[in-house]
């Protein structure tokens, strides 16, 4: 029979950890989009809304990308805290 310590740590590793790098994933491809965007802006003459579409994309990327850091750090302190140790 599993213990409460066993199931949160299958629980994180196998349903928060992938949950977790799959929207920093989405994030930093939000981002790299951005940049794109952000280029073709500027190539574009006189295409002022792509550059500032792009910059919304890459903020919001990056605020996306912290926000995932941020919520791994608060479970890796939790974890660390109550000594389960399932994130590595």
């Amino acid at each position: 029979m599993l213990n409460t310590q066993t199931l949160v740590n299958n629980f994180t590793r196998v349903i928060v950890n992938p949950i977790i790098a799959l929207l920093f994933a989405l994030g930093l491809l939000l981002f790299a989009w951005g940049i794109i965007e952000f280029l073709i802006g500027l190539n574009a003459s006189g295409d002022s809304d792509k550059k500032e579409s792009g910059k919304r994309h890459m903020l919001w990327g990056i605020i996306g990308m912290f926000i995932m850091i941020s919520a791994w750090a608060i479970i890796k302190f939790i974890d660390s805290s109550i000594g389960s140790n399932a994130l590595g």
